[in-house]
């Protein structure tokens, strides 16, 4: 069996993105996105729809619908979706009251697209007792551990998943929890192993678009872009493949044509972490944010998610805000992402000291993130440990140069100044 334990030992390198801080998504990097993707999702729901028409009590097809409604609001953005998800899976709840450990699966994946990750592993628990043995279920488990910053635990369910079902979602997940604890190269096999696996074109698309981040998070814009194209031949308009082009495109000096894609990306489809992505490029460039960071309160107004609009209201430049939402954020979750998030905002609001204890629980489980560097960096700078903050940012800047589109700049900056 494949096992996480042993990384090197087997399957040429394997036995929880991940996308930088500054990407609003922090739960479905182990998922994939984008217009195939929603195709597939708008048969599933069609089809159990029409089954439905026809057996009208069948426990099994209401949870069905209410997980593609899941998906369906994630791929889509569409908060709209959450409701009808909860509506089908009451309704199989309501025709299976006891042992439906399809519906608290589908609650449990409600709970964690909605950023309730505590309500996530209760349902997840309950389904595990019911279906100790299907895979889908440490799934679930494994995306709530993860956010809730039971890293051991969730290890242990990816591990479990593995072993029942070693496949995409096993693979992606077991990519994601190998990235967060710094290994890059075991995380990249397990993508090569999911893409192996992929049978389906969105399940193609999105191993195509995460081995594309790893390589830009590792600095390797060349690799980055073959594996986006490499991605846009299966789906040309997936607008997350589309985004990492972007990326790349300002990583090599054309701003205005990165501008022009990422406008035409957040027309089509408002996702936060692409509105946001947007919003700091506008910044960057010299352009107007503001309307951008309406789009992204408008859109927190909905669906509150108080991490990200603590990453917001910092690039906003409103620490208050976003030391209050970080804070918020900590006392549900402990996961190096919030942990990252207090540090910043603790910083902002010169609380320097109490930043640093963050910032070094952040990078604690080995996760080579530049953000987080850059984060601990500058904090450094600001309590006069020079010599500490240089080999930080320089750190930083080999890992990836390009890490964002405001603060790799800054970070050179502040190198510079201290040498």
């Amino acid at each position: 069996m494949i096992r996480l334990v042993a990384v090197t030992a087997v399957v040429g390198g394997i036995a929880l993105l991940s996308t930088a801080v500054s990407a609003l998504s922090t739960s479905d990097s182990t998922a994939p996105s984008g217009a195939v993707a929603e195709a597939a999702t708008h048969r599933t729901v069609s089809a159990l729809q029409d089954k439905l028409r026809r057996t009208p009590s069948d426990a099994g097809a209401w949870a069905a619908l209410g997980s593609a409604y899941v998906e369906q609001a994630r791929i889509t953005g569409d908060p709209s979706y959450y409701a009808k998800a909860r509506g089908a899976l009451d309704t199989s709840v309501r025709h299976q009251p006891e042992g439906n450990g399809f519906a608290s699966i589908g609650l449990g994946a409600l709970a964690n697209a909605r950023h309730d990750f505590a309500a996530g592993l209760e349902h997840a628990s309950r389904a595990r007792e019911s279906l100790p043995d299907t895979a889908e279920v440490y799934g679930v488990l494994a995306d709530a551990l993860t956010q809730l910053g039971l890293a051991g635990e969730a290890t242990a369910a990816v591990q479990r998943m593995l072993d029942l079902e070693p496949g995409v979602p096993s693979f992606t997940r077991a990519a994601y929890d190998l990235e967060q604890r710094g290994d890059v190269a075991g995380a990249r096999e397990a993508f090569e192993r999911a893409l192996g696996a992929a049978a389906a074109a969105a399940d193609v698309v999105f191993c195509r678009y995460r081995l594309g981040e790893l390589a830009f998070d590792r600095g390797d814009l060349d690799e980055a872009l073959a594996q986006y194209e490499q991605g846009l031949v299966v789906d040309p308009r997936d607008v997350m493949l589309l985004r990492g082009k972007a990326k790349v495109t300002f990583a090599r000096g054309s701003v205005d044509e990165a501008s022009r894609l990422f406008a035409e990306l957040v027309r089509r489809r408002p996702l936060p972490e692409l509105v946001h992505e947007y919003a700091n490029l506008l910044r960057a460039a010299g352009g107007d944010a503001a309307p951008q960071f309406a789009v992204l309160e408008r859109q927190f107004a909905l669906v509150p998610d108080d991490l990200a609009a603590s990453v917001v209201a910092a690039d906003r430049g409103d620490a208050a805000s976003a030391l209050r939402l970080a804070e918020a954020e900590w006392g549900r979750r402990r996961h190096v992402l919030v942990a990252d998030a207090v540090a910043w905002a603790l910083h902002l609001n010169g609380r320097h000291e109490e930043a640093l204890a963050f910032a070094d629980r952040a990078v604690s489980s080995g996760w080579r993130n530049a953000v987080f560097l850059y984060h601990r960096g500058m904090i450094l700078a600001a309590l006069g440990r020079s010599a500490e903050a240089v080999a930080v940012l320089d750190e930083t800047l080999q890992i990836n140069p390009h890490f964002s589109f405001v603060d790799a700049p800054r970070a050179r900056a502040t190198l510079e100044g201290l040498r």
